[in-house]
Parts: structure tokens; C-alpha cells; sequence
């Protein structure tokens, strides 16, 4: 019998989850507090009507599915290891921090990350396990 697998759904896979085949998510799924608050942001993001009741009812979805895994103490401290990740790399932290919040979350739970967007945590090799879908 093969192991379960476990991970960290980053945003963009809860976003996508419709159309990613199930076969390449873990058997465990959990997402952060952060892309809660990333989803709960979509509505307001949106110009169109229809769009932003399509965003709140993925919202109500995610957070009726999951109970988010907190960002606390213990991540905040693997934040400082992601961070200085990033800087060793050359890359800067801004334009992906609720990204790099994930990951300082997956980090801190000893979870893989399941993203539609590897190359937003490539500096984190041997840091954190990155399974693109």
C-alpha cells in the first residue's frame, strides 16, 4: 500500500482546484490562515459583480472545507529562515510575501507546498518541498 501524502495548498491551487487532476494533490490537504485572507481580499479585487460573488463563494468554500493552519510563532520564526532564503537569492520578499508566508507556514508544519506558481519559491530549495501542479 503506498503512503499518504500530505501538504500545504498554496493559493493558487485553491483557486484552480477544479481543474487540477485530484492525482496530484496530496490525500491530506490543509491551506494557511494567509490564503484565507488572500481569498477573503478576491472579492474586493474584483471590477465585475459576477466575478467578485464567484470569489466570496470560493471564500465561504475554503474556509467551510479547511481549518487553516495558523501563521504563529512558529512560523514567524521560519519566516526569518524563508526571508533570508529569498535575499541569499537576490530576489526581493515584496512582491511575493503572502506567498513566502505560505511557504513560512508549510516550513513550520512540516509540510510540503502544492502551488500553480514554482518559481515564486524557487529560492527555497532545501528549504521546503515545492510540488508544482
Amino acid at each position: 500500500m503506498a503512503e499518504s501524502t500530505r501538504g500545504l495548498l498554496d493559493t493558487s491551487v485553491v483557486i484552480d482546484l477544479t481543474s487540477i487532476d485530484p492525482g496530484r494533490l496530496p490525500d491530506e490537504s490543509a491551506v494557511a490562515a494567509i490564503t484565507l485572507a488572500e481569498l477573503a481580499a478576491g472579492p474586493h479585487a474584483a471590477n465585475d459583480p459576477d466575478e467578485a460573488a464567484r470569489r466570496q463563494d470560493r471564500l465561504q468554500w475554503a474556509a467551510a472545507t479547511w481549518e487553516a493552519l495558523a501563521f504563529d510563532a512558529d512560523a514567524a520564526r521560519a519566516y526569518g529562515r524563508v526571508f533570508a532564503a529569498v535575499r541569499a537569492a537576490g530576489q526581493s520578499h515584496r512582491p511575493r510575501l503572502a506567498g513566502l508566508l505560505v511557504a513560512a507556514t508549510a516550513v513550520s508544519n512540516g509540510l510540503p507546498v502544492y502551488t500553480r506558481n514554482a518559481d515564486d519559491f524557487s529560492a527555497l530549495e532545501g528549504l521546503l518541498e515545492v510540488v508544482a501542479v
